[in-house]
C-alpha cells in the first residue's frame, strides 16, 4: 500500500468552510494530512467534515473561529501545542473583501475590520504558529494573496492594501527563517468561482471561471516536505504553477 505524502502531517487551514479554503483542506485531507479547520460557519465546517470524512475514512478538527478574534488564535495555537506539540502546515487563506468604494468614502471601521482579518490575523498567526511550525521536520507555510496586490484597481483599496501587506509579511518571514526547515511562499489563485468573487464582480459569469478543487491541487505540492523554495509568489494560470515577480 503506497504512503500518502502528507502521512501523519497536521495541516491548520484558516477560511476552510468554503471556497478555495474547503477545497484546499479536502486535498490535503486526501494527501493523507489531519487538517485543522478554522472558519466562522458551524454549518460549514461540519459539511467539510463530512465530506473528509466519505473521502479518507478520517474527520478533520473544527475550529468555528473569526480571524478577528486574535485572542482565540493564540489559543489555538496553545491547544495545537498541547495536543500535537507541534504544526507541519499552515494555509493562511481566510479574507474578506471590503467594501467597494473610493477611497474617500470608505469608513474606517469597515477598513479597520479588512486589515484585521486580511493581516492582522495573519500577523497573529505568525506569532502563535511559529513555534509550533519550527517543531516540524518540515513546516510549510502558503499565504493566498491576489493579483489585486499589484493592479491597484479602483474601488477595491482596502482588499488590494491588505493583500500588498500580507505578501510583504510573508516575504519577511521567509528571510527571518530561511536558515531553517521552515518554508514560507505566497499562492495566488487568479479569478476563481467563489462566492466572494461574485460579490466583487456581480456581473461577472462564473461558469467562465476555474473552480477552487482545481487551484487547491497546486497549493498541496507547496505543503510537501520535498517543497524547498521559500519566500517566493506562485501563481496559478491555465493550470499550471509559475514563480511570480511582482514589479518593482
Amino acid at each position: 500500500m503506497m504512503t500518502l505524502p502528507l502521512a501523519n502531517r497536521i495541516a491548520l487551514v484558516t477560511g476552510a468552510s468554503r471556497g478555495i479554503g474547503y477545497a484546499t483542506a479536502r486535498a490535503l485531507a486526501r494527501a493523507g494530512a489531519h487538517v485543522v479547520a478554522v472558519a466562522r460557519t458551524q454549518g460549514g465546517l461540519e459539511e467539510l467534515d463530512d465530506e473528509i470524512r466519505k473521502e479518507t475514512g478520517n474527520g478533520a478538527t473544527l475550529v468555528p473561529l473569526s480571524m478577528a478574534d486574535t485572542d482565540g488564535i493564540a489559543r489555538l495555537g496553545a491547544a495545537l501545542h498541547e495536543r500535537h506539540g507541534r504544526l507541519d502546515i499552515l494555509v493562511g487563506n481566510a479574507a474578506v473583501p471590503g467594501p467597494s468604494s473610493p477611497l474617500g468614502h470608505i469608513d474606517l471601521k469597515a477598513w479597520n475590520d479588512v486589515l484585521t482579518v486580511n493581516l492582522t490575523a495573519n500577523v497573529q498567526l505568525i506569532r502563535c504558529m511559529e513555534p509550533l511550525l519550527k517543531a516540524s521536520d518540515a513546516g510549510r507555510a502558503v499565504f493566498l494573496t491576489s493579483g489585486a496586490a499589484h493592479k491597484a484597481q479602483a474601488y477595491l483599496g482596502p482588499y488590494a492594501v491588505t493583500k500588498a501587506a500580507v505578501e510583504t509579511l510573508a516575504r519577511v518571514w521567509a528571510h527571518e527563517t530561511e536558515r531553517t526547515p521552515l518554508r514560507v511562499n505566497l499562492f495566488s489563485p487568479g479569478p476563481i468561482r467563489t462566492r466572494m468573487r461574485a460579490t466583487v464582480f456581480p456581473g461577472e459569469d462564473p461558469m467562465t471561471l476555474e473552480t477552487p478543487e482545481q487551484v487547491a491541487e497546486f497549493i498541496v505540492p507547496m505543503c510537501l516536505p520535498s517543497w524547498t523554495e521559500t519566500g517566493k509568489l506562485y501563481e496559478y494560470k491555465s493550470r499550471a504553477l509559475k514563480s511570480f515577480q511582482p514589479p518593482a
